[in-house]
């Protein structure tokens, strides 16, 4: 994580691209050392910036955001600086929206890895990788203290003919947008295919908190959830390489393909056939089905079997159940989670991936995105 005092010094230094000695002649600028290492210190102060405005206080504690503190060589653009106010801004605000639910963050630690620098001229594309962890103020007994997920960006900086950089933008690579610390994308509806209004069809789950008991009977299935959640919390960040790995934004993501890969490892068995059927579900190294690693395949496959019955509340859901996500209401759905544990107030708790998580909350996901349709599984 970014100091305040580091901030202060990088701030300063003077760390310029390698220009040579006539810059107006220089076609192809090159990054030095110190420059990349004043990108990944600025990426971090920015991530530091987003993840602190959801900690319980963080306001009065930090002063003004780090990424701000970032002057002459390598700095945040007017443009970009003022889209950050924004973002903090609506994160602050999804703050108070899950202390509202009850849900506070009392601690929190970003750190930022610089992955590739890229440089063309007087452009430089940078990717990072973003891991966070937020410590949960009131940790329940037996619950989970803390919850983390890792991300991926790409960075884009431009230089002027006197070496310095700006950071013009930042986007996020991983296929969906679900870290906590992150802004939603506005939604756009995509026309309606036939495949997406395939039977069967999920009906939405409530999100209101007055869900009636729906108990979980762990030993009617005969699955193993405990095995579930370990796989989940073992393979979250980690992925598991007798798997394909579908994160990217070319790839489709990899949420579907992880959560079937969960409920294999709880003793969900294959249905062989023609991959493109939904009634068939499989997946290895080799060949996985349509439903394996597909949101909507996997809904229908999942009804359709019986293997999973709607529930009418997404706080009904326990270990094992899967948690699904339409954000842009246009019937098709995005996302797919797994409850890898449930509170003793009832607030169950998601794993997943593509952006890689670990036990977030189902409160922290509807404050974060609270017009989105969503489509509970009793597995």
């Amino acid at each position: 994580m970014v100091t305040a005092a580091a901030a202060s010094v990088v701030a300063g230094a003077a760390l310029l691209p390698n220009w040579g000695a006539n810059a107006a002649s220089v076609a192809e600028p090159t990054v030095d050392p110190g420059t990349r290492a004043t990108f990944q210190r600025l990426a971090d102060a920015v991530f530091t910036d987003r993840t602190d405005a959801l900690v319980d206080k963080s306001d009065s504690g930090r002063g003004k955001p780090l990424a701000s503190r970032f002057s002459g060589d390598v700095r945040l653009s007017s443009t970009l600086s003022h889209q950050e106010d924004s973002a903090l801004s609506t994160l602050r605000g999804r703050k108070s929206r899950l202390a509202a639910l009850g849900e506070k963050y009392s601690n929190a630690d970003t750190t930022v890895s610089l992955d590739r620098t890229r440089v063309k001229g007087r452009h430089a594309t940078v990717d990072v990788t973003e891991t966070t962890t937020l410590t949960y103020e009131k940790a329940k007994a037996n619950g989970p203290a803390t919850t983390g997920f890792q991300a991926h960006h790409q960075l884009t900086f431009q230089a002027d003919r006197q070496g310095t950089w700006q950071l013009t933008g930042i986007r996020d690579t991983d296929d969906g947008y679900l870290a906590v610390n992150q802004v939603a994308k506005p939604a756009v509806a995509a026309p309606q295919t036939a495949a997406d209004a395939g039977p069967p069809d999920a009906p939405r789950a409530s999100t209101s908190r007055n869900a009636p008991a729906k108990p979980k009977n762990f030993s009617a299935t005969g699955y193993d959830y405990k095995a579930m959640a370990a796989y989940a919390q073992k393979y979250w960040k980690n992925y598991n390489p007798a798997y394909p790995d579908f994160n990217g934004e070319a790839d489709g993501g990899d949420c579907t393909n992880f959560v079937s890969q969960v409920l294999k490892a709880g003793g969900w068995k294959h249905v062989p056939g023609d991959g493109t059927d939904y009634h068939k579900w499989f997946g290895n190294s080799e060949i996985q089905s349509d439903s394996f690693v597909g949101v909507n395949e996997f809904s229908w496959f999942a009804l359709s079997s019986k293997r999973v019955t709607s529930l009418a509340n997404v706080y009904q859901m326990d270990v094992g159940d899967v948690l699904q996500m339409d954000f842009n209401r246009d019937g098709s759905k995005d996302h797919s989670m797994i409850v890898t544990y449930r509170s003793p107030q009832g607030v169950p708790y998601v794993t997943y991936h593509s952006t890689n998580t670990y036990n977030r909350s189902v409160a922290s996901i509807i404050a974060s995105y609270p017009n989105a349709y969503y489509y509970a599984y009793r597995t």
